[in-house]
């Protein structure tokens, strides 16, 4: 007497496990393109933060500080602007009243990809003697 005992999977079993394969691969796929493009747009930023830090170190070191804006490009992807404004500080901020610098707003604005910016501004501090000469 012979009984016929079947080993292996059936259709129905392989169908399933490949449906659950490709589902599992797609979302995959998915969480990694994400992490790439996010690691791409990191990487961005992180280009733009040193120009910006670059310029922002430049105002006042190449040329005296006076108010200005000046615009540029940076490696044919960035464009940046830094804008150079007097600041003024009300008499209740000031112990003295006469001072013997002046304060100036530098704002850096570095701006790519049509949609993209980044903005640091700082104060910074200009001998008197110096500026008025510059004028």
């Amino acid at each position: 007497m012979k009984t016929n005992k079947q080993r292996g999977f059936s259709l129905l079993e392989i169908l399933i496990a490949f449906s659950i394969l490709a589902l599992s691969l797609g979302i995959l796929l998915k969480i990694f393109s994400a992490g790439v493009n996010t690691a791409g747009v990191a990487e961005e930023y992180n280009a733009a933060v040193q120009i910006a830090e670059s310029l922002m170190a430049k105002a006042g070191v190449e040329a005296p500080l006076k108010p200005s804006e000046t615009t540029g490009p940076e490696n044919e992807k960035y464009h940046w602007r830094v804008s150079v404004s007097p600041f003024q500080l009300t008499t209740e901020d000031l112990a003295v009243t006469t001072m013997t610098a002046e304060l100036f707003k530098v704002t850096v604005t570095v701006s790519w990809s049509d949609d993209r910016q980044l903005k640091l501004i700082t104060l910074k501090l200009a001998n008197k003697e110096r500026v008025d000469n510059a004028l």
